[in-house]
């Protein structure tokens, strides 16, 4: 958490972190800060199946990720990352990794739905822990590109 809090300070954003009692899922998160589950921002990480890097995609709450979009704009196939890899990369554990603070650079690209809203929540580097910003700022921070990449409601 120390890392981000670091990264948001480096980055000029103001906020505050929230403790929750269990954030491990989007809905449980959006029903601890009382928000919309697409206001919650998913760190959703996938392994890159031939170069083996961690690969970032920051989904709205209420999205899935599509694995043939994200793969397109990866370049590649993707596979489950393990918690070893997320851990290595990123430095968090699972359910608790945030847009920002990593100990590594990762790839990464966010859902256009977080750019709807005035404010989302993501996670601020444990499970249990969230912070709030305005969802224009999440690409300057972390470096993450608007694209499609999820699944269209049929």
């Amino acid at each position: 958490m120390k890392r981000v809090i670091r990264a948001l300070e480096e980055a000029g954003i103001e906020t505050e972190i929230v403790e929750l009692g269990t954030a491990r899922t989007a809905q449980e998160a959006a029903d601890g800060v009382g928000c919309a589950l697409d206001q919650i921002a998913k760190s959703i990480i996938f392994a890159g199946a031939e170069s083996g890097a961690a690969l970032l995609f920051l989904t709205a709450g209420g999205n899935q990720v599509d694995a043939d979009k994200a793969s397109a704009l990866a370049g590649e196939p993707l596979a489950k990352a393990d918690a070893a890899l997320i851990r290595e990369q990123t430095g968090f554990a699972i359910g608790g990794v945030a847009p920002v603070g990593h100990l590594n650079p990762i790839r990464a690209w966010v859902d256009p739905r977080l750019m709807e809203f005035d404010r989302v929540w993501a996670a601020a580097g444990t499970p249990h822990h969230v912070f709030a910003l305005n969802p224009a700022d999440l690409p300057r921070i972390s470096g993450a590109q608007a694209a499609d990449f999820v699944n269209t409601p049929s």
